[in-house]
């Protein structure tokens, strides 16, 4: 490398941009693009603009060996923020130009790296951050955006990035509108505040940002979404009415809107929502599994009566997940619905071949409630179709310590009681029924009432060494 080459290297790594933002990515590139499509499609009615997402979108197709399109983007990138923001657009080109300054480096156009380079310096002269440590609002929005996207890891960063935007920028509608998306995106997909007595962070700062733009109907719809925990259902009803009013075509929207319908138990109207996604022709998996969940409760809705109509639903539901299946890989919450099915209809070699399909993969899957919905589903087979209690016992047993207090921790908590209990009423003195019942009480978070279960576990198993061990701890924790 030459010393000219040398100094550019060093000048662009100091640059704020995709290529220096060390962007952990957890979904394949091309699903990552069809997203950032639709966003760049919708995001102008979101807030001002789509520029960020040309940028990102830009920096994907050079991931993609792209060049010439991601050169392209780039440029729409620049030509949308100049037509949004006008006399303020300079802060706004800082990332864009950064990753000008980069792409024409890794194409060997020094003398034009330099000058995209040149450019983000001039703008950082004019615009001080009166700190070294510090960047523009402008640039941390951005980086908001990047993180949010790429990654569910990188959720605390993006809502960091978004915080410090707005420190500086306190109404900002776009980084009012990435601060409340992503707080709300880490309470559903971390399932943290789900109190029912004080409204949440997200719910919050919903409200903040619909105040500020109150005809956005992500926020609507996500808003509505967050009132219904609360059951604050007549206005959850009209904010998702306002949303499908606004923008019926967002995917977004029809997402959390369709959602909402169908945790309302009204499955019609989620159907109608959803379907709607599916004529846009968008390629993403989420609406044919979201049409499986409806037709599942309609499924559910029928099952004590009209076993025709079950059938014919679990055949829709079917169809549907393997839609979904084939559109995202590896969807193992999908593969794991299916084999349920496929165990309802009696084919037991296909339920057992999926399920260890969804077992296989669960070592790549990074959401823990992923791997408790496999292991819970995997345990009602072996209870409700193998009649192996031994296997169900140990699969909820897995899907319970998995510490989500969600459906499914419910579920296996409920069903581990369930044997425990049957077991004792036959024999008063089953140890492994009475060790199940801490366990379970354990779980819940009663180390009292689990000790005591231990305590008589070991009345009838006295040497048992797992439940020593447990009791043990227990005392620890008392203590």
């Amino acid at each position: 490398m030459s010393e000219d080459s040398s100094a550019l290297l060093s000048r662009l790594q100091q640059l704020q941009c995709h290529f220096t933002w060390d962007l952990k990515l957890d979904v394949d590139l091309e699903t990552l693009s069809t997203r950032l499509q639709i966003d760049i499609e919708f995001h102008q009615s979101l807030c001002k603009g789509a520029g960020c997402f040309y940028s990102l979108l830009a920096y994907v197709r050079y991931l993609q060996d792209q060049r010439e399109e991601a050169l392209s983007l780039l440029n729409q990138s620049e030509e949308t923020i100049r037509e949004r923001h006008g006399d303020e657009s300079e802060k706004r080109l800082i990332v864009t130009y950064g990753d000008m300054a980069w792409l024409k480096y890794h194409d060997g156009d020094f003398a034009q790296s330099q000058s995209y380079c040149q450019r983000v310096e001039d703008i950082l002269v004019k615009y001080p951050t009166g700190s070294s440590g510090s960047l523009l609002p402008e640039v941390y929005g951005e980086q908001g955006w990047a993180y949010f996207k790429v990654s569910r890891s990188s959720l605390s960063k993006a809502i960091d990035c978004f915080h410090k935007a707005l420190e500086v920028q306190t109404h900002d509608t776009e980084w009012n509108t990435g601060y409340a998306i992503t707080l709300f995106c880490r309470e559903q997909w971390f399932l943290e505040n789900k109190q029912e007595d004080e409204e949440s962070q997200a719910t919050k700062q919903l409200r903040f940002a619909l105040e500020i733009t109150p005809n956005n109907a992500v926020l609507q719809s996500m808003l509505g979404l967050k009132l219904a925990v609360y059951k604050k259902y007549e206005g959850a009803d009209d904010l998702v009415k306002m949303a499908l009013e606004n923008d019926p075509d967002n995917p977004h929207v029809i997402r959390h809107s369709g959602n909402y319908l169908l945790n309302r138990n009204r499955p019609d109207e989620a159907i109608d929502v959803f379907e709607r996604g599916l004529k846009r022709g968008t390629q993403l998996s989420s609406f044919n599994y979201q049409l499986a969940m409806c037709y599942k409760q309609k499924k559910i809705d029928e099952q004590h009566s009209n076993r025709e109509e079950v059938r014919k639903w679990r055949r829709i539901c079917i169809s549907h997940l393997k839609e979904s299946v084939k559109r995202k890989r590896p969807f193992v919450r999908a593969w794991a619905d299916l084999a349920l099915l496929y165990a309802e209809e009696g084919d037991m070699s296909r339920a057992e071949e999926t399920f260890q399909y969804c077992l296989e993969k669960l070592p790549e899957v990074e959401e823990e409630r992923v791997c408790q919905i496999v292991h819970q589903r995997y345990g009602d087979f072996h209870h409700y179709h193998r009649r192996n209690e031994a296997q169900a016992i140990a699969h909820y047993t897995k899907g319970l310590l998995i510490p989500l207090k969600k459906y499914e921790w419910k579920q296996c908590a409920k069903q581990l009681k369930q044997i425990a209990d049957r077991r004792l009423a036959r024999n008063q003195g089953d140890g492994e029924a009475l060790a199940l019942l801490g366990q379970v009480a354990r779980a819940q978070g009663d180390s009292k009432e689990a000790a005591e279960f231990y305590e008589e576990a070991l009345n009838y198993d006295e040497d048992n060494e797992e439940y020593l061990s447990a009791l043990f701890d227990l005392c620890l924790e008392l203590q």
